[in-house]
């Protein structure tokens, strides 16, 4: 049985608090620019053919935001930031991605990355989005896995609002081995959530979508498979052999893209950004626009560390790749 979604529910134990450098901003947990929320409206995901679909049976692509690793950013997870980019940005769904490899990470400190993660969590549960709980990795950690995502589902499994992505980015594991993780991980998860949407890496960064395509899993229900873009670097190639496993019938997420270069940096190449919305418009693909961090590369939406962590941002707190991902988001909640 579903728990009531609108159940307000705040993280009690906060990453930011911590590790907060900024003064403490204006507090954005005020009631949505609409009275439906993302959740409200959709109801519980599921997946029929290559798409997902809500509680109606209807097509239902999500648009959102990453958050940066937590291990580097981990003041940005705390529900007033959440609350910022639902309530105001108008963003469906958050991801919090938790670093599993990177100095400070889930195998170094996996209280730290537990308390981060029920910043996001607990912050999309409390206005109504969804959350993708993301293991930041690009090799695999069986074990690991299995034990935050179990934990995971047994805390949060009961709330439509929950989705896994099991393994961000695969670089070097052939698909035969993120098969063999992926059962494992999958089989963990079901074991306690019976359907919320779990969403598998693709190798090579996530840009091997056609292996993926030639030999999905079998067996489960409610699987989805990531696909990764940054539009200054990928376009035509890239475009046509996601449509390809698109059209094939592989249910495809973009868990993660932006509009410059691969390295996360360079000018925004809005050309490309344009072609792929139209792929992911046409297909009814959700995206996850990377990042929430105030990295200095033009992915990470924040300016610098002096803005603060609890929403309020106005166009100046924000780089153009912000400004950028939050009038689009603003645009097509409206649609």
């Amino acid at each position: 049985m579903r728990l009531n979604v609108t159940i307000a529910v705040l993280a009690t134990l906060l990453c930011v608090s911590a590790f907060a450098t900024s003064p403490a901003g204006p507090s954005s947990l005020a009631a949505p620019s609409s009275p439906a929320t993302p959740v409200t409206h959709h109801g519980a995901l599921s997946v029929e053919g290559n798409k997902m679909v809500n509680e109606r049976g209807e097509t239902a692509p999500l648009h959102g935001v990453s958050m940066g690793w937590h291990s580097s950013w981990p003041r940005w997870y705390n529900p007033d930031a959440v609350a910022e980019v639902v309530n105001v940005w108008e963003a469906d769904v958050v991801r919090a991605a938790i670093g599993v490899h990177s100095r400070g990470g889930y195998l170094d400190n996996p209280e730290f990355a537990w308390e981060c993660l029920e910043g996001v969590v607990e912050g999309a549960i409390a206005v109504g989005a969804y959350a993708i709980v993301d293991w930041h990795s690009h090799k695999i950690e069986t074990a690991a896995a299995v034990k935050l995502f179990t934990q995971v589902a047994q805390k949060w499994g009961e709330y439509p609002n929950i989705i896994y992505e099991i393994y961000n980015e695969p670089v070097n594991d052939s698909w035969d081995e993120v098969k063999a993780y992926s059962r494992k991980v999958i089989e963990a998860i079901r074991a306690v959530d019976p359907d919320n949407i779990i969403i598998v890496g693709s190798p090579h960064w996530d840009q091997d979508i056609h292996l993926v395509a030639a030999d999905p899993l079998t067996g489960y229900d409610n699987l989805m498979y990531s696909m990764h873009f940054y539009a200054a670097t990928h376009k035509d190639d890239l475009r046509a052999r996601t449509e390809a496993a698109i059209d094939s019938g592989l249910p495809v997420f973009i868990s993660e893209c932006a509009a410059m270069e691969a390295t996360g940096d360079g000018p925004l190449d809005y050309a490309s950004w344009g072609e792929w919305e139209k792929l992911m418009a046409a297909a009814g693909v959700s995206w996850v626009a990377w990042s929430l961090s105030e990295k200095d590369e033009s992915c990470s939406m924040i300016l610098d560390g002096s803005v603060p962590a609890t929403g309020g941002w106005r166009d100046g707190d924000l780089k153009e790749w912000g400004r950028y991902v939050r009038d689009r988001l603003q645009t097509l909640r409206q649609r």
